[in-house]
């Protein structure tokens, strides 16, 4: 069983930075893979970014990438998005998710649908 705890959202203008962190509990396996989601309100869930838990390969959504960086600490067994350059269209309520079935899948995951463990999700403010 692995649980997912965000935390470090708040409100930020546009053009500053925020980073986002996920304390994970539990075997994180070398088949994990541990993204970023988020969902704005009447906005699907959408993938942000992503990462490979054992050779941190990493992942982006066209829409962050430049702005925002994905990393993990293994040995504090949490996951970090680092968000700069943020946009009002940033605002969403940022999820963590975990899948343990990384590995069978030939491109990066970007499905809610394939992730089993979720974080209850973290808000994001971005102000103009």
């Amino acid at each position: 069983q692995v649980t997912l705890v965000e935390s470090g959202g708040g409100l930020v203008q546009a053009g500053g930075s925020l980073r986002v962190s996920c304390l994970t509990a539990g075997r994180i396996g070398n088949t994990y893979v541990v993204t970023w989601f988020r969902q704005a309100p009447g906005k699907e869930r959408e993938f942000v970014a992503g990462i490979t838990w054992s050779d941190g390969d990493t992942y982006y959504d066209d829409s962050v990438k430049g702005r925002f960086t994905i990393s993990r600490n293994n040995a504090k067994n949490t996951l970090y998005l680092q968000m700069n350059s943020l946009k009002p269209e940033d605002t969403a309520v940022y999820y963590c998710a975990a899948s343990s079935n990384g590995d069978l899948f030939v491109e990066y995951p970007r499905l809610p649908r394939h992730y089993n463990y979720w974080g209850q999700g973290t808000q994001v403010t971005v102000s103009s």
